[in-house]
This record gives C-alpha cells, structure tokens and sequence, in this order.
C-alpha cells in the first residue's frame, strides 16, 4: 500500500521523460494463483501450520528488498474467494466489514488480480463488493472477456498499467472461458463469457497501439492445457504458442504447478493454496529509447508455511480469531464416523447423507451425488462448523429438474462408465485407475482416470450395476425406493447441484443427453447452498443418524454386483490408492 505512492512519482517522472532510458534492466513478476481462502498461517482445528498468503508475503517482500521493489511485479490469476472458512466468513457471514482478501490484496500491494470461476460462484453480492473495494484501493481486478449483455462492454477492465524497471508494462486479465458449464446463470447475471483465444490477439494488438507498453503480461484463469485449442477451459498454451507481443502468461485453474520458457516469452503456473510462488524473471537492454533484447527464465519458489510475515500476521489477527470462532462452533452430533473415500466402493454414510438432504427438497423423487472430498472424515461425536466444509466443501446451490426415466438410466450409465471397468476376474481393476505421480504433490501412488466430483450415484431408486457388462448395458432399475414401479417413458423429479445442472462433468449432456444451455427449460425448483441445507437439517434434528440418513425406504439402494467378484476387485484397489 506504501509503495503506491511512491511508485505514482516514479510514473509522473517517467511520463515527463519519455521512453526507457538506455542501459541494462531486470524485471521479477511473482506471481500466485489459487489460493482458494488460504489467507492464514494457522488451521482453525488443532495446532497445524497452514501454506498462506502470510509466508507469500514474507517470499515477496524478500524479493522486494533483493531486487528493489521498483523492479518487481505482483499479479494473482484467480481464484482466492472461495475454499477455505476465512473465504466463506467474509463471503456470507460478516458481510459489512470489508472483505478480509481486499484488504489482504491491499496490504501486499498486488498490480493486479484476474477473476476466476470459484470467484464469480460467490454470486454478484460478494464479488460486486470485492470489486468495489479494491476499485477504491487502486488494485484492477482483471475479466476482459466477461462481456456485459446489456451494451457489449467488459464486466470488469481488460487490463491496467503500470511502470516497472523503468519501462512501462501493460497487464492484462481475463476469467475462465467455460464457466456457463459449471455456474448457475443466477451468480453471472448480466454477462456472459467468451473464449479468451477467440480475442486475446486483436486486445493485445489494441493495447499495444494504444497504450505503447514496452512490455506485456497475459493474467488468466485458465489451466495449462495442451495449446492446442482443444480445451476450453485450458487455453493458457493455446495463448502462449499461438498469440504474438506477450511476454509473461500467467495462468492457473488445473492446480498443477507448471513453468516453461522460449527465447521471445514465459508462462507460469504456480499450482495451488499457496505450495509456491511463482516467479518469471527478464534480462532485457535497452538502447535508444528501445528494449533490443530479452532474456526469459521462469521457476517457483517453494513455501515454508512457518516463514511468515509476522507483522502481517499480527495485523490480521483479529481477522483470523472470528473466523476460528465461526468454525468451532458447535452445530449438532455425528452417531458414527463419515469417511468420504467410502463412496468409491458403494453405498455409503456420507453419500447417504447427501441424497438425504437432496431428496429431501420438495419435489424431489430421485437425487444425484457425487463424493465431493476425496478422503475427508469426520469423526463421530460433536459437530462443529468446521465438519461441514469437509461434508460439503462448495457454495452449489441446489436444483431440481425434470427427466424422463430413460435420460436417468442413461445418466447413470455414463457416470459408472467414469467410474469403473468391465471386469471378469478380481485380479482386474474394477475402479478406473492409473500409477500416477501427482504434480502437484511429488507423491507417488495410484489415481483416478476422471474426476471422483463426477461419480454420480442416485437415491430414490433401487438398482444394481453388473461390473461384467460395458457401458450401456451395466445399469438396471427395478423400482423407485417405496417399491413403485419405474418407468423410462415417465418424467421424474431429480435433485442435483448447479455445478452438475450447469453442464458440470459433462452427465447431463454426454449422458442424459440433455441440452443444458436449456436447463432452465426442466427447473421446477432452485434452493439455496447445499452446504446450508445440511446445517438447517442439524438446526431441525440436532444429529445425523446413519440408521436415519441411509432409510432405504426414502433413499432406496445399490450395489455393484456379481458381489463376491466386485468386492475383491474393489478391496484391491481401494488397497492401492489409499495405503
């Protein structure tokens, strides 16, 4: 925030005297993106040390001191508002105070910040306000290709400038392309989103002329991706490769810690919740008023959680105490032990749980859910709010939407499809798994082909899946869970999240067949967040009784069959991803 001020002397004096002068520069970008809430160096259960924006700030202000602070920029890619409970404290709980990550941002004195997918989830009231905030503060929060529907012009600016190493640099800053897959259309009202390839070269061309940067920086929130073109929402190589007059990219989205290079640019990926920073460096001379060559390297710079700032921390302490108060508070009683991992095998508590309250949202018949935490557990005993963010960790609201009977099984034949394998011996992988070793954690180990959010299992019907048929063949319904007769020509009422509404996963589309640009067609009902649904049922029962919550009489049931062969393949490979 200090340095503002200084630097707003060094742009007048730079404006007044033209160009660069001649000589040799260096430029730091650091850059940070995902920290989904991850604002505090201490959890809020226990004692544990947590990666955060707290030890960021100490990397920063050490490069700030090394390189001086004139030579180095700060840029977020997008993705911090939603997370971790400080994130959701500030969303939805203590809405007058101004928003602990503004303040944050402020205090580190970023450049700029790109919007992200779980930011604009948050819904307008959140992210308005955060926009506002840092609006005042002088901080751009950057969406070039959030398109206003009313006149055609950008939600939020497409991109800022400022001076560094005495040159002048614009930033640009654009959102996930492929949000309308995942979001409501209720939390981006107003806009709508358009790939970031399809027009980042003429607002790179159009900046250039305009503003004549020496240099150029592309911030957005898009993964990695293979660059070539085929992914919409990982368009960060497509850009690197294929736009001309970019210097840095920074991108983000996949989690996956990612940096390279070529003689002309760099593109950094600093993964996720604060593991790294990530940092480009450029060597570049100037002669005549003009930069005549550049030298690129890129790296991250590893966190230590425990190395932070300590004056930062101090001046957020109050900040960090309320949220931990919210988060021990206790809201209700478990009668036995939740582990998450469970879903993978079958029927289970914890997703018996989630149909529970999904089903039980008028006019509910049958529900759809997936495992939304990968191995959380939740021990039996006292509650606290804590516990419901590994229950339930996202803001998805909940919706409910016509289908007819043959779009569910269909629906379901192509989630177990994601899920498991045609098998024939118990030596066989039943889960579709792979040896892998995780980027983003350099441990070794075993994962899931697709995405375990996407393991959609359905209550309010009883059924089996034969794990010896393939795809298409695997599902049969013998009735609804009161034992009423099911019907593929009939139209049902079905419970799911708006992330899988939206188009999330691909279920809806490439399984029911369901043209989910059209969804609002099949809504009859919209409730608020699932998370709050689970805490009103606490509210009204007190406790979550697995003898209540898995009823087959309201839920109805499943299960993997022949049994005796789809439990020896799954305990072997329930063996090998969790050891």
């Amino acid at each position: 925030m200090k340095r503002r001020f200084f630097f707003l002397f060094a742009v007048l004096l730079a404006a007044s005297c033209g160009g660069p002068e001649d000589g040799d520069y260096k430029l730091t970008l650091l850059t940070t993106n995902d920290v989904h809430g991850h604002f505090f160096d201490s959890t809020y259960v226990g004692h544990s040390l947590s990666k955060s924006l707290m030890a960021v700030h100490h990397i920063v202000d050490s490069v700030r001191a090394a390189e001086g602070a004139e030579n180095v920029v700060l840029v977020d890619a997008g993705d911090c508002l939603q997370g971790d409970n400080a994130a959701y404290y500030f969303n939805y709980v203590d809405t007058c105070s101004k928003h602990v990550w503004s303040r944050i941002v402020d205090y580190m004195d970023y450049d700029a910040c790109a919007w992200g997918n779980h930011d604009v989830e948050t819904g307008h009231p959140v992210y308005d306000r955060v926009f506002s905030d840092l609006k005042k503060d002088g901080i751009p929060l950057l969406a070039g290709n959030a398109v206003r529907n009313d006149n055609g012009k950008t939600y939020f600016p497409l991109y800022t400038v400022v001076r560094r190493a005495g040159v002048k640099i614009a930033i640009l800053g654009y959102t996930n392309a492929n949000i309308r897959a995942w979001l409501s259309e209720s939390v981006w009202s107003g806009m709508h989103f358009v790939p970031i390839m399809s027009r980042c070269q003429e607002d790179v061309v159009m900046v250039r002329r305009k503003e004549k940067p020496d240099l150029v920086i592309v911030a957005m929130h898009s993964a990695t991706g293979k660059g070539d073109g085929s992914i919409l929402e990982a368009e960060a190589m497509d850009v690197f490769k294929g736009v001309k007059g970019i210097d840095f990219v920074v991108c983000s989205h996949d989690h996956r810690p990612f940096v390279t290079k070529t003689d002309t640019s760099a593109l950094i990926n600093s993964g996720s919740h604060c593991r790294y920073v990530g940092q480009g460096t450029l060597n570049f001379r100037v002669e005549k008023g003009k930069i005549v060559s550049k030298e690129f390297n890129s790296e991250l710079i590893p966190v230590r959680a425990w190395n932070v700032d300590r004056e930062m921390c101090e001046t957020f302490h109050e900040d960090y105490s309320a949220v931990k108060k919210f988060t021990l508070r206790e809201v209700g009683t478990l009668k036995s032990d939740l582990r998450t991992r469970d879903a993978y095998r079958g029927m289970s508590d914890y997703i018996n749980l989630v149909h529970t309250l999904q089903i039980s949202c008028a006019p509910a018949q049958i529900s759809f859910a997936a495992p939304l935490t990968y191995n959380g557990f939740v021990k039996a005993g006292t509650l606290i709010y804590n516990d419901l963010f590994t229950i339930y960790p996202f803001e998805n609201q909940l919706f409910v939407l016509r289908m007819s009977g043959r779009e569910i099984r269909n629906y379901l034949e192509f989630s177990y499809d994601n899920w498991i394998n045609t098998i024939s011996s118990p030596s066989d992988h039943i889960l579709k798994i792979v040896p892998y070793d995780d980027p983003r954690t350099g441990q070794k180990g075993w994962s899931f082909v697709n995405r375990s959010y996407n393991f959609d299992s359905a209550a309010g019907l009883n059924y089996t899946v034969d794990v010896t048929k393939p795809k298409g063949e695997r599902i049969a319904i013998s009735s609804l869970a009161g034992g009423q007769p099911f019907d593929e020509d009939a139209t049902y009422s079905v419970a799911v999240t708006s992330y899988r509404a939206s188009g999330g996963g691909g279920l809806m589309r490439y399984g029911a067949g369901i043209d989910t640009e059209k969804i609002d067609e099949r809504v009859v009902e919209r409730y608020p967040e699932i998370r709050n649904i689970l805490y009103q049922y606490l509210v009204e029962f007190g406790e979550i009784d697995p003898a209540v919550t898995g009823d087959p009489a309201r839920i109805g049931s499943w299960r993997f069959i022949p049994e005796a062969l789809a439990e020896k393949a799954l305990d072997q490979d329930m063996s090998l991803m969790f050891r």
